[in-house]
């Protein structure tokens, strides 16, 4: 068979047996490139750019790696330094030809562990099945036909009937490789990648190395090529679902009580989503709110912030495995008309992401890229979902949420692009050339139709519209609810002076349910099914989940362990708590619950017994300020019974109050 081999030395034609070796091939080419060519570093691809393979990482005959008659190679390599003659060189070309038994090197995909939903697609066709049509179908039941035959999950007319405006990840990767079933693994084109992650920074060294490095000298090989911003057609995550309305109502209480706006980091995971072919949806089972300044107009994070690590070991520890799929804030401004009405502000007319929001999410999502198996460097683009509670156009509350898309991350990564004045705008940097602020701006255009409907392309410089990097990502909830968390009544983490945390509550609560009594007995869930099922239920909550281990009360594996019981105390297999109730963390905590019982006589629980030297100072210090504020607290309590709810913008005004303090109108 004719293998064609094109390289930067010319175009070269060779014969091969289809049993011949892996290695025959690599011998003709360095025989065809120049005498200075390091053999180590060739490279073969099936295209011009992308996807290149090391032939050394190689091994079988030809025919078994994919190659066919009359296929074409792009061929690729570095020179060696300090190279001598062509004799030199082709002896060394000898000794450093691959030998057919050569040993595969392990490739950044192949050590990737996927989302347990990618393997799920991963092993199905995707294919959208259609029923028998009774007007054209002439043929039995058993048979099959153009009108009735399943529907490849890119099908363009499927899509615009079911108003389906982007592909899903695994749809838009079976349109990059299709019928990838019939394509050997070990073949050639099989085994490299189809992604290739946007890169719009100067390589540095330069691959031809006759120039100094970005800013003393820049060519054609090193620069990036000129940027057509245009819209993404896939979109890593389809749909956005709120395992309740709960979790949606207690994030929003805080600015209903406030009015201020807040942040908070989506705890869910991944589903395969059945309204689209191949889809995929983002499920939140929690909203963990961190450190952060509230104001009328906006908030303030400090990033990374300081729980991150422990939140994201703590979310991994659940059963299913949770991670941070997202984040969510609030941009409401009530109207000065109407106070129990927002003001409409993200609208096609205006911007429904401002270009400081966009830089913001490309930015969280390059610090959150996917695990994949289909790219070169084994991770691609982010899942990370941006949620904003905003008004609709009638003032009421609604959620939306986007993606920003590859082309926006990767100008953040090369740093080419700032947030503008105009929110609907963003701003392109100028060039530098600066050692410390060294920035290359390549050519930027995008594509709009003028007001004769005529397709146009503008230059982007100095600013385009913020549209054209954003990805719709649909939301809602669930018809049925089954959150995996049944609680969600404990204060919210981070919110001083309107929910406080504290041991103190945990132990009254605990109190309150019997926890000692019911826990001390292992046969309490068939003797005392009412009271297990409460303390469960109380116990599976994400909030007092998080809060828990600030205690110092429990070890890292009883952490651990009561994640793994929090999160699957839907089941009717309770056995995890009753490990949890025999730990010596447990214990402690229960011996705790006994002396703080208000009114309750003094009880021995089994484990072992704790002596005031013995508790942790953290706890001593926490139960000795909660008792200090429990005397302020009941002062207190006649007049917050009787606080006035407003009626019309649900503030809570102080008692005695006529009018209300924030809308003006009468109670």
């Amino acid at each position: 068979m004719l293998i064609r081999i094109r390289c930067k030395d010319g175009n070269f034609r060779h014969e091969f047996q289809p049993t011949a070796d892996i290695s025959e091939l690599v011998q003709k080419i360095i025989e065809s490139v120049k005498p200075d060519a390091d053999p180590s570093t060739i490279t073969i691809s099936n295209q011009p750019r992308g996807g290149e393979t090391k032939v050394s990482t190689l091994k079988g005959s030809l025919g078994k790696l994919g190659l066919k008659h009359g296929d074409l190679l792009f061929v690729g390599y570095e020179s060696k330094a300090g190279s001598a003659t062509s004799a030199v060189a082709s002896s060394s070309s000898q000794e450093h030809s691959i030998p057919a038994d050569a040993s595969q090197a392990p490739r950044p995909w192949d050590l990737v562990n996927e989302d347990p939903v990618d393997s799920y697609w991963r092993s199905k066709d995707g294919k959208i099945p259609r029923v028998r049509d009774s007007r054209f179908c002439k043929h039995g039941v058993n048979a099959m036909c153009d009108y009735c035959m399943p529907l490849e999950p890119y099908d363009a007319e499927y899509h615009k009937k079911n108003g389906i405006k982007h592909l899903s990840y695994h749809t838009f990767l079976n349109k990059l490789v299709p019928n990838k079933s019939t394509v050997p693994t070990s073949s050639v084109s099989g085994s490299l990648p189809p992604l290739q992650p946007l890169s719009y920074r100067v390589k540095q060294p330069c691959p031809t190395g006759k120039h100094a490095p970005w800013p003393g000298g820049i060519c054609t090989s090193c620069q990036p090529s000129a940027i057509t911003l245009q819209p993404q057609p896939f979109r890593m995550v389809d749909h956005l679902e709120f395992a309740s309305h709960e979790i949606v109502d207690r994030f929003l209480q805080a600015w209903r009580k406030t009015g201020t706006q807040r942040f908070g980091w989506l705890v869910g995971h991944y589903e395969p989503y059945d309204k689209v072919p191949m889809g995929i949806k983002a499920v939140v089972e929690a909203i963990h709110e961190p450190p952060q300044e509230g104001e009328l107009d906006g908030l303030t994070l400090g990033l990374p912030w300081e729980d991150e690590k422990r939140i994201r070991e703590l979310a991994s520890s659940t059963q299913p495995p949770l991670s941070i799929v997202g984040y969510i804030f609030t941009d409401l401004d009530p109207s000065e008309e109407d106070r129990t009405k927002n003001v409409y502000k993200r609208h096609p007319e205006s911007y429904f992401l401002s270009s400081l929001e966009v830089i913001f999410a490309a930015s969280l999502q390059l610090q959150n890229p996917t695990p994949s198996k289909s790219s070169s460097t084994g991770a691609f683009s982010s899942r990370l979902v941006t949620a904003v509670a905003t008004a609709t156009e009638d003032g009421d509350v609604d959620i939306s949420a986007y993606q920003v898309s590859e082309q926006a991350c990767a100008m953040v990564d090369a740093d080419m692009i700032e947030a503008s004045v105009d929110p609907g705008i963003v701003r392109i940097k100028e060039e530098s050339k600066t050692e410390k602020d060294a920035r290359y701006i390549p050519d930027v255009f995008f594509r709009y139709k003028n007001e004769y409907g005529l397709d146009v392309q503008k230059n982007a410089k100095p600013c385009f519209p913020v549209e054209y990097l954003l990805v719709n990502v649909t939301h809602g909830f669930p018809q049925q609810s089954s959150p995996v968390f049944l609680s969600n009544s404990f204060p919210i983490e981070n919110r001083p002076g309107l929910e406080d945390q504290d041991i103190k509550k945990v132990l009254g609560e605990l109190s309150r349910l019997q926890a000692p009594d019911v826990t001390e007995n292992p046969n309490a869930q068939q003797k005392e099914p009412e009271k297990w099922r409460k303390i469960v239920d109380y116990l599976s909550d994400w909030h007092l989940l998080a809060f828990l281990p600030s205690t110092h009360l429990f070890s890292d594996d009883d952490i651990k362990l009561l994640a793994r019981a929090a999160s699957t105390a839907r089941s009717s297999d309770q056995k995890v708590f009753n490990e949890i109730f025999a730990s010596a963390g447990w214990q402690t905590l229960m011996a705790f619950t006994l002396e703080n019982a208000p009114s309750r006589p003094q009880q021995t629980v089994s484990g072992p017994a704790f002596e005031d030297d013995e508790l942790p100072q953290e706890v001593r210090d926490q139960i000795a300020q909660m008792e200090a504020q429990d005397a302020a607290a009941s002062n207190n309590a006649q007049g917050q019974a009787e606080i006035k709810i407003c009626p019309h913008c649900t503030f809570e005004n102080a008692h005695g109050a006529r009018d209300c303090e924030v809308c003006g109108l009468p109670l």
